[in-house]
């Protein structure tokens, strides 16, 4: 009863025709509009267009406001760690646009105590904002969670963190009836945290300490008898918690590590994926174990081990094995490397039937092959599709897994950080490099039209009252036609 109160209070103050969350209602990526864009580019049925700071984070709308992070000044200089950067002085902002002109009606300052490391694909704006249709909230990693009237008065502000997440935070906020919820996994102190959306004080925190870093988003699922379940893919495994208390319910094993996608849910089953670089093999890599480990590397019998002590071939990567950053690794270090090492990238088909380790029998079915990067899955009409790195594209039957089309997107053979997105019947994808692609939804589905913008694409669009509304590098886009 309580959990059907909370759902109702929501829908009270939100539209079904807003854009509430990242990829829309419950993350799902569907839209509730009858008309959308085919013919759009930089310069074709462009209602507006409105320049804006740095920033990943995909729109997010409720009535006539549009919801938007960003990051400007600063300069981005390498960490010293591969791949990583950071951003030395930028300020951080939240924007509110109109909707109908794509004027800032106001921007608001956040607080940055901290300037953590990044990836160079993320950015410091990455999390989309959440909103319940009178307010906003807002997370950065540099900072923690703000939350906003429609007006762009602060109401509250928490700080968490900091984080050890060598990647920079993607997981983005979700409001649940009165809570703020964000999954704060990172590769040590794991956490799941709920907010007094009212106050911004703590309701409740959840040790995830058997998880490490993931970028996920959390979605809500509804079983037909019980308590609303808030779904958690992780590193190793997909976990379900009581939405209201944070109770951990069910987990299911065998999952690949640092996930970045959102669940989608259809009806009673849940669908969910993880992809990591070298997950794809059939068979697991063997790793000595902890004790074999320290008799191979050792060389001064401490206990410990050191970049300087291991084999070669993993010394420029012992920041990645190192994971409470402390010089050396531990037992617990070398326990989640063997577990990455033999972890297989998965989409499971999850139909929930109990409470506890229930790996063994509410996998449906299980994919290991074709499975994205950064995506996340989307179901529309009763097809299941996924867009692999590569332009890679398949339609598969939610009941069985079988697929039932693939092929590559023309001209759009890129990476894809981007969600897909059903709209009136068809389907949007958008490349790192601009590339988009229009599909007729359908199990044999088919490409409408191939458009190329003027600068990449990390956001996935928003679609209300049958316009896009997609954010590039620089820019907010409005598009409309039919």
């Amino acid at each position: 009863m309580l959990m059907r109160l909370l759902l109702l209070l929501t829908a009270t103050v939100l539209s079904a025709a807003d854009w509430p969350m990242f990829r829309g209602v419950n993350g799902s990526g569907v839209a509730a509009v009858t008309k959308a864009p085919t013919e759009f580019g930089p310069t074709r049925n462009v209602v507006w267009k409105t320049a804006l700071p740095f920033g990943h984070s995909s729109p997010v709308i409720t009535g006539d406001l549009i919801f938007l992070t960003g990051a400007e000044g600063g300069e981005r200089v390498d960490a010293g760690r591969g791949d990583k950067v950071v951003d030395q002085g930028g300020k951080l902002f939240t924007l509110c646009l109109d909707r109908k002109t794509g004027n800032i009606l106001w921007r608001r300052q956040a607080p940055r105590p901290r300037i953590e490391r990044y990836q160079k694909v993320n950015s410091p704006a990455s999390p989309s904002a959440a909103t319940d249709g009178t307010n906003v909230f807002v997370f950065f990693a540099d900072y923690g969670i703000i939350s906003y009237t429609k007006d762009g008065d602060e109401r509250w502000s928490t700080p968490v963190g900091p984080f050890n997440n060598v990647n920079g935070h993607g997981s983005s906020p979700i409001v649940f009836g009165d809570l703020v919820i964000l999954v704060c996994d990172q590769d040590s102190g794991s956490f799941l945290l709920a907010l007094d959306k009212k106050t911004g004080r703590e309701r409740w925190r959840v040790d995830r300490s058997e998880v490490t870093r993931s970028y996920v988003t959390p979605v809500i699922f509804t079983p037909k008898n019980g308590p609303a379940e808030l779904i958690v893919p992780g590193a190793y495994q997909v976990t379900s918690y009581n939405a209201v208390t944070g109770e951990k319910l069910w987990w299911v094993r065998g999952f690949s590590w640092q996930p970045k996608s959102v669940a989608v849910i259809d009806g009673d089953t849940i669908f969910v994926h993880g992809y990591e670089g070298g997950g794809e093999a059939e068979t697991p890599t063997e790793t000595p174990t902890w004790a074999e480990a320290l008799v191979l590397y050792d060389a001064n019998k401490d206990g410990k081990i050191i970049q300087d002590e291991i084999d070669p071939k993993l010394q420029k990567s012992f920041y990645l094995l190192d994971l409470d950053s402390k010089g050396h690794l531990n037992t617990r270090d070398w326990e989640f490397y063997r577990a990455r090492r033999s972890a297989r990238n998965s989409l499971l088909a999850i139909q929930p039937n109990g409470r506890g380790d229930i790996s063994q029998t509410a996998v449906r079915w299980r994919m290991q092959k074709f499975l994205p990067n950064v995506p996340s899955p989307l179901i529309y009409q009763g097809v299941l599709y996924l867009v692999k790195d590569g332009g890679i594209f398949t339609s598969l039957d939610p009941k069985t897994g079988t697929i039932l089309k693939q092929g590559r997107l023309t001209g759009a053979l890129d990476t894809y950080y981007s969600s897909p997105v059903a709209a009136a019947g068809k389907l949007y994808l958008f490349s790192q490099n601009g590339t988009a692609t229009v599909l007729r939804a359908g199990a044999q589905w088919e490409t409408i039209t191939t458009v190329e913008m003027d600068e990449p694409i990390f956001a996935t669009p928003a679609f209300v009252d049958n316009k896009m509304y997609l954010r590039t590098r620089g820019a907010l886009y409005c598009f409309a036609g039919g």
